[in-house]
């Protein structure tokens, strides 16, 4: 069966038992977000730069290099911007206003569920956000949510593209002025003037930032705002844990959606079992044959392809038709 198409079995066997579930759990990971073109930088191999990206994604990083991890997190936020939710999103997002027993919990960072308007008190983010900042300051708890500014200070802006070389203001020793000398000589190096570089390319030059041009907390004048995203070494957040574990204990679950992830690791395998353990039948959406089919039981259902195309064809009788609001 190639990607995208449904057997008439799966189909009709399917949406029998989606009309039929009023307590539905969402597992999503990076899949949900593939046909919004996003990069994800995941695991090893995954590079920005000249660096593995899961080495920027530590308290240590930060705390030795913020510029650099704030330029990291800078250009995510920029791409996550300049993508738009697609038809899984939109998907979801109205499957929670036709089921308040519906819960997401999503691994993704790039706040495009949000942006899909899916209702917050249906929706668990198990990685935190790349548009939520808190203090660093060990006193301050200064915390905000859904920060869609960009660049979130001027600092770090994406610098635009030029054919002609720019003199650095800060660095001294023609370092700087060598590297943008060389990208502005190589025609593939620089992109049409006035749009956006690609900084994800060492060959790009990005500009040296003070820690004083960082974001700064507005309320205790003191310490560096950050990311508000779980980092290698940080406990996932106890209040989405909660939520989620609640929702899991108070009562059956019917449908469980698993929805590109592999779901093999903790906690996502977990969750997985606890709703097979409260007699809830698995749907898994992937592009990954080998992902998706891990694990399933007799009765579960495997939809090969793209989220973005699977999900709103699935959810149709529920849903009804949602690709008016992806294409708004």
């Amino acid at each position: 069966m190639p990607p995208n198409k449904i057997t008439a079995i799966d189909r009709a066997s399917f949406t029998d038992y989606l009309q039929k579930s009023t307590r539905i759990l969402a597992l999503c990971g990076a899949g949900l977000s593939a046909s919004s073109g996003l990069p994800t930088f995941r695991g090893a191999g995954g590079m920005w730069r000249n660096h593995e990206a899961t080495s920027l994604a530590t308290p240590d990083a930060f705390a030795n290099n913020p510029a650099l991890v704030w330029q990291f997190y800078s250009y995510r936020r920029h791409m996550a911007l300049t993508a738009n939710p697609n038809p899984a999103h939109f998907a979801l997002a109205e499957l929670a206003r036709r089921r308040p027993g519906f819960v997401t919990l999503t691994q993704n960072v790039d706040g495009l569920s949000q942006r899909a308007n899916h209702p917050t008190s249906q929706l668990h983010l198990l990685h935190g956000s790349l548009f939520d900042v808190r203090c660093t300051e060990f006193y301050c708890n200064y915390s905000a949510q859904n920060n869609f500014t960009d660049p979130i200070v001027p600092a770090l802006a994406i610098p635009k593209g030029s054919l002609q070389p720019s003199p650095s203001s800060i660095d001294n020793t023609g370092e700087e002025a060598s590297k943008s000398l060389a990208a502005a000589m190589k025609g593939d190096k620089a992109t049409e003037e006035g749009k956006d570089l690609d900084i994800s390319d060492a060959g790009i030059p990005i500009p040296a930032i003070s820690p004083e041009d960082l974001p700064q907390c507005p309320e205790c004048h003191k310490g560096l705002l950050r990311p508000g995203v779980v980092w290698f070494g940080e406990p996932l957040p106890v209040a989405t844990m909660s939520a989620v574990d609640k929702f899991v204990e108070e009562s059956d679950i019917d449908l469980m959606l698993v929805i590109g992830t592999s779901a093999m690791v903790w906690p996502a395998a977990r969750y997985v079992e606890e709703a097979r353990s409260r007699g809830a039948r698995v749907a898994v959406i992937n592009m990954d044959k080998q992902d998706g089919k891990r694990n399933l039981a007799k009765g579960d259902w495997f939809f090969h392809g793209d989220a973005g195309t699977i999900l709103p064809d699935i959810l149709y009788p529920v849903i009804g038709d949602v690709s008016t609001k992806a294409t708004e």
